[in-house]
C-alpha cells in the first residue's frame, strides 16, 4: 500500500485490516457435548425422515438443559479465547452510545416521544407541552425489571389523551399483558389484560374502552405449545378482564388471527381476519349492530385499512393490482366502490393520513418515495425527502398542519424531520450525534442477475477509498420472504465491521415485495428456492466483482433469514467461510408444531401436503446436512424464550451439523438466557451478542480486529 494512502486513512482515525500478513491466533474448540441420537423416524408419504434430536424439542426437560448448558459452555471457552473480543466490545459500545430520538405526537394537550440517551437497556416515553419543550418521564420501561428484559411492546393514547394503554412483554416472549395508565395522575389503574399476543389496545372513539386479541391461557408448554382460537374483546375501563365483551371469534377456523378496527365517528366496527403472514379477509358491521358481515372477501389477497369516512372505506389492496392500489368502498351499498390512487410501476408499500389528505409511500428499488394526494385521488405533490433511506411514522391526524417523521440509512441514524403539509416542505427536527465520520463510507446500490437471470438489487456499503481487489472482508445480509422489503437503515454493528475495512451488503432477495406481489410470490411455497439462489448469486457477484473472496466471506441472517443462511449454507458449504443463522427456521417439517408456525404455511407450505412435503423437504436445512461434508465455521444464534422460532430448530440443526462435519471449522451455538425473538431485546443484550457474532467472524476469515485510533 503507498504511504499517502495509508496515512491518509490512519489520519481518518481507522484501522487497517492486514490479513496477509498477520499470524492469527489458532482456536480449538473443546469437543462437543455427547448428543444422544434417538431412533425416531417419520414416515411422509412413503418417505421415511429420521429425527434422531426429537427429544430437544421438549424445552421444559433437564436433559435439555443440560444439553444447551453443555453447548453454552463449549461456545462461551471458544469466544473467551479470541483475543480482541473485548476489543470489539468496546468499540460497539461506542457506536451504540449516541441519543436517539423518536418520533413526537401528540395525544391530548400533550406531546410524548421516546428517547434513548445512549446505552439505555429500553428508550423511555417522555411527555412534554411542545415537541421542543421541557419534558419529563412518563413511561420508563427500564424500571420494570433489573436486567432491561421487560419491553414495551405497544403503547396506545385514548381519544381524549385522558389514558395510555402500553404492552409489556416479558424476555423477548411474543405473549404480552395490556395495563393502563391515568396520564394525569401517572398512576396505574386497575384494569389488566392477560394472554395477549399479536395484538394491542385499540381505543373505542369515545374513550371509554379499547379492542384487544388475545387466547385462552395454554394449559401447558407456555412459550412451545400451538396458540390456537384467537379471539376479539371489547375491555371497559374500569372492569375486570372477565367480564370482557367477546366481539367475535370463529370456532370454525382455530388457526386464524383477528383484529378490531373502530371507525373515528364511532359508527362503524371492522374486523381484519387472516390465515397467516398474508392474505386478509375484512369484516363490518354497524356498531349498533351484533353480526358481522364480510366486506371483502380473502384470503387470496391483502387488504390494508387506512381510513373510514362519510361511510366510506379506503384501503389499500394487492388484488388485480400487483404494486397495490388504493381503493375506497361505500359502506352503505359495498358493490359500489372506486379507485382512488391506481397502481403504479414502483410497490405502495402502505398509504398514511393526516391534515386531511393522504400520503402514499412508494417503494422505488427499495428506497422509499413519497406522494401527496388529496381524498379525492388527486395528485397534490411528490414529496422532496431530505436524504435517500428509509422513513417512518409519515402522517399524522386530520387537524394537523405539520407532523414528524423519521428518516434513516445504513450510514446515517434514524433523523427527525418535521413536514409542513400545505407546503411540503421538511425541516430538520432533531439529528443524532454520532462518534464517526460518515463522510468515510459510502453506500452504493448494484444490481446483479440470479440463476434464472431476474435482475436483483444489493445495497454495498463500504470505506469510500477501498480498495476492490478480493482480499476484503465481506458481510452479506438478507431475509427473502413473508413480504418484508429490507430498505437502508443504520446498524451501529454493520458499521464498526465497515470501518474495520469490511463491506457490508444487503441483497432484496424474491419473497420480499419490493417489486410487488409478483416478487413476493416468485419467492414462496414451490418457488421458494428462487431465494436461495438469489442468495447464492449475491455471494457469487461479491466474488466475480472483486469485492472479496470466499475464504473473507460471511452470511448471515435471522428468523427467516436464519432459514436463508441455513439452506445456503447446505446447499453451496464451498462459497463461504463463516455462517451466522440467528433464529432460524430449519426444520421445514414440524415448524407448523409449534406456537403460531400453522401462521406461515401459507408462506412455505407445510409437510402434512403430500405436493408441498416434496419442495420443502429438498430444501430444508436440517434434512440436507450430509456427512463427510466440510461446512464453513458456523454460529448458530437462538434464545431460550424464543415462542416465535421455537429454539428448537436451532438445537437440532447445529447438534446434526457438528454430527456431520468433517472439516476443521468450528460449528458452535449460542443460546442466550431471558431473551426471545429478538424484539425487545436490551441494548446490553445486543451488544453482547453483536460482539461474540463479529469476533467469531473475524476469527474465521483470518482477520484481526484493529482498535479505532482516537
Amino acid at each position: 500500500m503507498n504511504r499517502p494512502v495509508r496515512a491518509a486513512l490512519l489520519l481518518a482515525g481507522v484501522a487497517l485490516i492486514a490479513s496477509s500478513c498477520t499470524q492469527m491466533k489458532t482456536i480449538e474448540h473443546r469437543p462437543y457435548p455427547a448428543t444422544e441420537r434417538g431412533t425416531t423416524v417419520d414416515n411422509y408419504f412413503g418417505t421415511e425422515v429420521s429425527d434422531p434430536y426429537r427429544w430437544l424439542e421438549d424445552d421444559n426437560s433437564e436433559a435439555t438443559a443440560a444439553w444447551v448448558a453443555a453447548e453454552n459452555a463449549v461456545t462461551d471457552d471458544y469466544l473467551s479465547q479470541i483475543p480482541f473480543r473485548s476489543a470489539i466490545r468496546k468499540r460497539l459500545t461506542e457506536l451504540w452510545n449516541y441519543p436517539k430520538q423518536g418520533i413526537p405526537s401528540r395525544h391530548g394537550d400533550a406531546w410524548y416521544w421516546f428517547y434513548n440517551d445512549g446505552l439505555q437497556n429500553q428508550s423511555v416515553l417522555y411527555r412534554a407541552d411542545a415537541p421542543d419543550g421541557k419534558c419529563e418521564v412518563f413511561l420508563d420501561p427500564n424500571s420494570l425489571s433489573d436486567d432491561g428484559t421487560v419491553a414495551l411492546s405497544d403503547v396506545s393514547f385514548s381519544e381524549d389523551g385522558k389514558y395510555c394503554a402500553y404492552s409489556v412483554a416479558a424476555s423477548g416472549s411474543d405473549w404480552v399483558k395490556i395495563l393502563v395508565l391515568d396520564v394525569a395522575s401517572g398512576a396505574l389503574t386497575d384494569d389488566r389484560i392477560e394472554w395477549v399476543k399479536f395484538s394491542g389496545a385499540t381505543w373505542a372513539p369515545d374513550s371509554k374502552g379499547f379492542y384487544y386479541s388475545a387466547y385462552d391461557a395454554p394449559k401447558e408448554g407456555v412459550y412451545s405449545s400451538q396458540n390456537q382460537f384467537q379471539k376479539v374483546y371489547y375491555h371497559a375501563l374500569g372492569t375486570p378482564q372477565s367480564d370482557d365483551v367477546l366481539i367475535y371469534s370463529d370456532p370454525a377456523h382455530p388457526l386464524r388471527y383477528f383484529s378490531a378496527w373502530p371507525s373515528d365517528d364511532g359508527k362503524w366496527l371492522f374486523v381484519a381476519a387472516s390465515e397467516g403472514t398474508s392474505g386478509t379477509e375484512i369484516l363490518y358491521r354497524r356498531t349498533n349492530e351484533r353480526k358481522f358481515r364480510t366486506l371483502l372477501p380473502g384470503f387470496d389477497a391483502d387488504y390494508d385499512i387506512v381510513e373510514c369516512r362519510d361511510d366510506a372505506l379506503y384501503y389499500a389492496t394487492n388484488r388485480g393490482a400487483s404494486n397495490r392500489r388504493l381503493v375506497k368502498i361505500d359502506l352503505n351499498n359495498p358493490s359500489k366502490s372506486k379507485v382512488v390512487i391506481p397502481e403504479q410501476e414502483q410497490l405502495l408499500e402502505g398509504v398514511s393520513t393526516g391534515g386531511d389528505c393522504l400520503f402514499a409511500i412508494y417503494l422505488q428499488d427499495a428506497q422509499h418515495k413519497v406522494a401527496q394526494y388529496g381524498f379525492d385521488g388527486e395528485l397534490i405533490r411528490e414529496v422532496e425527502l431530505p436524504a435517500i433511506g428509509t422513513i417512518g411514522g409519515f402522517g399524522g391526524k386530520k387537524e394537523d398542519a405539520d407532523f414528524y417523521y423519521a428518516l434513516s440509512n445504513y450510514t446515517s441514524p434514524s433523523t427527525i424531520y418535521r413536514f409542513d403539509i400545505a407546503s411540503g416542505a421538511s425541516t430538520l427536527f432533531k439529528a443524532p450525534e454520532v462518534r464517526f465520520d460518515p463522510e468515510l463510507f459510502v453506500t452504493e446500490q448494484v444490481f446483479y442477475p440470479s440463476k434464472d437471470g431476474t435482475r436483483v438489487p444489493m445495497f454495498i456499503t463500504r470505506r469510500r477509498d477501498m480498495q476492490l481487489d478480493g482480499t476484503n472482508p465481506c458481510l452479506l445480509y438478507a431475509y427473502g420472504g413473508f413480504q418484508i422489503n429490507l430498505t437502508p437503515g443504520f446498524n451501529p454493528s454493520a458499521l464498526m465491521f465497515v470501518e474495520q475495512g469490511g463491506i457490508y451488503c444487503v441483497a432484496n432477495l424474491r419473497g420480499g415485495s419490493e417489486y410487488g406481489e409478483a416478487w413476493h410470490k416468485a419467492g414462496m411455497l414451490e418457488n421458494k428456492q428462487n431465494v436461495f439462489d438469489d442468495f447464492i448469486a449475491a455471494a457469487e457477484y461479491l466474488i466475480a466483482e472483486k469485492y472479496t473472496s470466499s475464504d473473507k466471506l460471511a452470511i448471515h441472517g435471522g428468523s427467516n433469514g436464519g432459514l436463508l443462511v441455513g439452506a445456503c449454507e447446505v446447499q453451496r458449504p464451498d462459497l463461504y467461510a463463516v455462517c451466522l443463522p440467528a433464529v432460524g427456521v430449519m426444520d421445514m417439517l414440524r415448524y407448523h408444531k409449534f406456537t403460531i408456525g400453522w401462521g406461515w404455511a401459507v408462506e412455505y407450505g407445510s409437510s402434512d401436503n403430500k405436493e408441498q412435503f416434496a419442495y420443502i423437504y429438498k430444501y430444508s436445512p436440517l434434512h440436507n446436512i450430509k456427512e463427510g461434508v466440510a461446512y464453513p465455521a458456523t454460529l448458530v444464534m437462538t434464545a431460550d424464550h424464543d415462542d416465535r422460532v421455537v429454539p428448537a430448530h436451532s438445537f437440532k440443526f447445529a447438534a446434526e451439523l457438528q454430527h456431520c462435519q468433517a472439516g476443521d471449522a468450528p460449528v458452535l451455538i449460542r443460546i442466550e438466557s431471558n431473551a426471545g425473538h429478538g424484539a425487545g431485546k436490551p441494548t446490553s443484550k445486543r451488544i453482547d451478542e453483536a460482539a461474540d457474532m463479529y469476533a467469531f467472524l473475524f476469527q474465521n476469515i483470518g482477520v484481526p480486529y484493529r482498535p479505532v485510533k482516537k
